[in-house]
């Protein structure tokens, strides 16, 4: 059984862009775009990209492993109607499965396993969901 909900699950895979939150050594937030896929087979959130190892994104996580995830978008801009999931969790550096995200990718990666899930305007029938994973 999924973390996720079954709307959860259809809109993570309707999607290609995530925005990708570490910290630095420093402790400051560092917030990029990446690409990322839904990984049914571990249920997890999947990152990769083009030289991944050389990318600080790579090296803060090398150092602290906790990120979060963004998964967004605009259904309507009148009325106003954003929809997001916010994953929370542990990545794992990973350093086979990348081309599977996309052929051209490094095969470097992030498993990130969820910890804590926040979504909105995915359901129609749930309108926020706040939740810790394994509660």
């Amino acid at each position: 059984m999924s973390v996720f909900t079954p709307a959860e699950i259809e809109y993570l895979q309707s999607q290609r862009l995530a925005r990708l939150a570490t910290a630095g050594l420093d402790g400051q937030p560092h917030v990029v775009p990446v690409s990322y896929r839904y990984n049914a087979e571990h249920d997890s959130i999947d990152i990769g990209g083009h030289d991944f190892a050389k990318r600080r994104k790579f090296r803060q996580v090398q150092e602290n492993p906790k990120v979060a995830v963004v998964v967004d978008d605009l259904v309507s801009m009148d009325p106003w109607t954003p929809r997001a999931i916010e994953i929370r969790g542990d990545a794992s550096i990973l350093s086979a499965g990348g081309k599977e995200i996309m052929p051209a990718f490094d095969n470097d990666m992030f498993r990130i396993m969820p910890s804590r899930i926040v979504s909105w305007g995915v359901d129609e029938a749930v309108t926020f969901r706040s939740r810790r994973v394994n509660e």
